[in-house]
């Protein structure tokens, strides 16, 4: 039976490149001369948002106006990897460049950011950056006193205190987890089967050292975050500082929650998949409102906005309160790619003024060799090795291939993936699969007999990677 959702059939695949490997960068005009020295950076996150579950990705329901503007103005990435298949090990890889079994980060709730790790935010502050957190953070805990969220306050678990002000960061609005998409302090009514609506959640935001957020919590959660992040982007414009700010929102992670005005485009299909739709797409009108926001004070230009999601979406099977992931297979918690290849998207006006679209593969872990690299700095403080890569030159249309394999590991499943070829194990290196992600991105025709010095070669590669990671000094 086919794993390829037959709603996706007639999305275009990657063209099958016969005499070459088949990666390429489609550029519209070229790199600006003139671009900024030090641009304003934004990441921004979905939590669990599927590689199909974007307007711009094919999804016939769901409304996404603003990251469809993005794909089609700025840079689209369509080979985007998160580096782990959940959470905490990708956000872990977002800040460091470096595969999270280098430091302890093996999975979700597990770990913590070690002090001995340098940051983005620690790198870019000494850049004279103000350096920023919103929404869900997720690589440590966030209190040592009180109750809060999966681990935080607990005794046995005041060793992974964490917290994104002990990692670089300036101003901070967070969680610790996840919490509900809409009235986030509230848990929702049918809940692990709550009835009570005034029940607490048990995950609460925080600005700082028990410093707990107790008002503007009610409504959307995204546009609760963004009330907060716009505030923190103005007060650094105002004093015409360069600022880092990382946007991690909890959409549509579990609990999906939306209010009426977005369940309202859905209204003819099952409640369930109304709140799943309804809060990506509220999602999607605070990135608007965050672009706009940018435009309106004039920086724009001079602002690297990414957006990516952490993983596969949650769930089974495609269904639409679970997400989809287009034509690939596997889900989160996968390394099949339905895992880990998610959206990407870059909107740099200064840098990229053109439409471009890189087919390339691109990573989490790329993104502080590629921002240093834009900044002409080198840092190697705490970050060796690196797993990532700087992406300036393939953006730039100045190499055609990234010609550096990216390794993935989570529980019992391994993978190794070069610029066409993907060698995967699932049951700790017994046995393998190798697909060619060129002709075959939906990883149907496994072709490890037919090529076994290929696997045979991938395998020692992906051993010596595996290795490197237990034998760092923080590794597993």
């Amino acid at each position: 039976m086919s794993l390829i959702n037959p709603r996706y059939s007639s999305i275009k695949r990657l063209p099958l490149i016969t005499m070459m490997i088949g990666v390429m960068v489609t550029v519209v005009g070229s790199f600006a001369q003139a671009a900024p020295a030090r641009p304003n950076i934004i990441l921004c996150m979905a939590d669990d948002l599927g590689w199909g579950d974007t307007a711009y990705n094919g999804h016939p329901r769901i409304l996404t106006p603003h990251l469809d503007t993005m794909a089609t103005t700025g840079v689209r990435f369509n080979r985007f990897y998160a580096a782990a298949p959940v959470c905490s090990p990708t956000r872990g890889s977002c800040l460091t460049a470096r595969h999270p079994y280098r430091y302890g980060i093996n999975g979700a709730n597990s770990g913590h950011m070690p002090e001995e790790e340098l940051t983005l935010a620690e790198a870019l502050k000494k850049q004279g950056y103000r350096t920023g957190h919103f929404g869900k953070w997720h690589l440590g805990t966030l209190t040592k006193t009180v109750r809060d969220s999966n681990r935080g306050g607990q005794e046995k678990t005041r060793e992974h205190y964490s917290p994104p002000w002990d990692n670089g960061f300036d101003v901070c609005f967070s969680t610790e987890a996840k919490v509900p998409t809409y009235d986030p302090m509230l848990t929702p009514i049918g809940w692990e089967n709550n009835t009570d609506p005034e029940k607490p959640f048990g995950t609460f935001y925080w600005t700082g050292p028990e410093e707990r957020v107790t008002d503007n919590l009610e409504g959307d959660d995204s546009r609760i975050i963004m009330d907060r992040a716009i505030p923190f982007i103005n007060e650094a414009t105002d004093e015409d500082a360069p600022f880092f700010m990382v946007l991690w929102f909890h959409a549509p992670h579990l609990p999906s929650v939306a209010g009426p005005k977005h369940r309202e485009p859905y209204k003819d299909l099952p409640e369930e998949a109304q709140h799943y739709f309804g809060c990506i797409t509220a999602m999607d009108e605070q990135i608007g409102r965050l672009r706009d926001e940018l435009r309106t004070l004039g920086i724009a230009e001079n602002t690297m906005l990414w957006f990516c999601s952490d993983n596969g979406p949650e769930g089974g099977t495609d269904t639409p309160e679970n997400g989809t992931t287009g034509p690939y297979r596997g889900r989160k918690r996968d390394l099949y790619e339905g895992g880990v290849r998610v959206p990407g998207l870059l909107e740099w006006p200064g840098g990229f003024p053109e439409a471009r679209t890189i087919d390339t593969a691109s990573c989490t872990s790329d993104y502080l060799p590629t921002l240093l690299d834009v900044l002409g700095i080198t840092i190697n403080e705490g970050q060796e090795p690196r797993d990532g890569i700087s992406l300036l030159p393939i953006l730039k249309g100045e190499k055609m291939i990234r010609n550096a394999p990216i390794g993935f590991a989570h529980g019992t499943q391994r993978s190794w993936m070069d610029d066409q070829y993907k060698l995967i194990s699932v049951d700790n290196g017994k046995t393998f699969e190798l697909y060619d992600l060129i002709a075959d991105p939906g990883e149907q025709a496994n072709l490890a007999d037919e090529f076994p010095d290929r696997v045979d070669s991938m395998k020692k590669a992906m051993a010596a990677w595996y290795k490197s990671c237990r034998d760092d000094s923080r590794g597993i």
